[in-house]
């Protein structure tokens, strides 16, 4: 099983003919995802190439979901028209938009994030800023990379991206359900609680990874949830131990004010729940790899 991303897929791109469109349609091609097209309105009715496939450039998300039957869109459109982009996938009601741009202005990831809430929740984003999902061995939509980790029965939801990477490849003996880098951006559609509620409901993942980072109060939020929701057991990591109060670090959303949002409060808040927590990536992968072997 997996979650919100399965074999049955059907993957189109919002910029597939920009570079990091084709670039990543083609990474998401040779792990195997189904992509059955793009969007580009000024290219609409081109066709473009990417590793053998013919993909036709469509003109709107609706017309590729109408033409191809597609459920899932990776945005790789540059910031200043990211709202757009996504406004178009929630009124075409796909049911996954996964937003990979970083920089979108958080006013508009505002506005798209309420827009897709006043018509319904049909359209699930994943992001801004995010590196996306993969179910390994079924279908990878984003950015991660797919030769690091196999299928399996880890759950990942994770802030950050290059630790949702480190924490694959560190427990890939084992192997993922899914793994999602939900962002770090302040305004985010997808959150660890989101994703912890689709993990306790999939029967194949038996625990879960939540990586969290300094700033904000989610992963607070996320602890309490744990504790009142979640039977599966749940290791977490918290960047950012070592962050200088009341710097701006990393992700936008990154944000320390007095005792708010430090690693420290953060750990205490998860351990009160339940979860183990490694003081380092490494030490939050040999947590899980003693209660999987356990």
């Amino acid at each position: 099983m997996a979650i919100f991303l399965n074999e049955n897929s059907k993957v189109i791109v919002q910029g597939i003919t920009g570079s990091e469109g084709t670039k990543h349609t083609a990474r998401m091609l040779r792990s195997g995802t189904n992509i059955v097209g793009g969007v580009n309105a000024r290219k609409a009715g081109q066709t473009v190439e990417i590793e053998g496939k013919e993909l036709t450039v469509y003109g709107s998300v609706q017309e590729a979901m109408k033409e191809t039957g597609a459920d899932v869109s990776v945005v790789f459109v540059p910031p200043k028209f990211a709202k757009d982009a996504v406004i178009e996938a929630i009124d075409a009601e796909i049911g996954l938009a996964v937003v990979i741009t970083e920089g979108i202005p958080v006013h508009d990831s505002a506005y798209f994030w309420a827009h897709a809430n006043a018509t319904g929740n049909k359209t699930r984003i994943i992001g801004p800023n995010c590196p996306g999902i993969i179910s390994p061995g079924k279908s990878n939509a984003g950015i991660i990379p797919a030769d690091i980790t196999g299928a399996g029965k880890i759950g990942l939801v994770s802030k950050s991206g290059t630790l949702t990477y480190q924490m694959m490849y560190e427990l890939r003996d084992i192997g993922f359900s899914s793994a999602v880098g939900i962002g770090g951006d302040p305004i985010i559609g997808t959150t660890h609680i989101d994703a912890l509620q689709a993990f306790e409901e999939d029967p194949e993942t038996e625990a879960i990874v939540m990586i969290g980072e300094i700033g904000g109060d989610a992963e607070e939020r996320a602890a309490d949830f744990i504790k009142a929701n979640i039977t599966k057991p749940v290791v977490g990591y918290v960047a950012g131990f070592t962050a200088p109060e009341g710097k701006t670090m990393g992700h936008a959303g990154a944000i320390v004010s007095g005792s708010s949002g430090t690693a420290s409060a953060k750990k205490e808040a998860l351990e009160a729940a339940g979860v183990k927590v490694g003081k380092t990536p490494s030490e939050t992968a040999k947590l899980m790899r003693e209660i999987v072997k356990g």
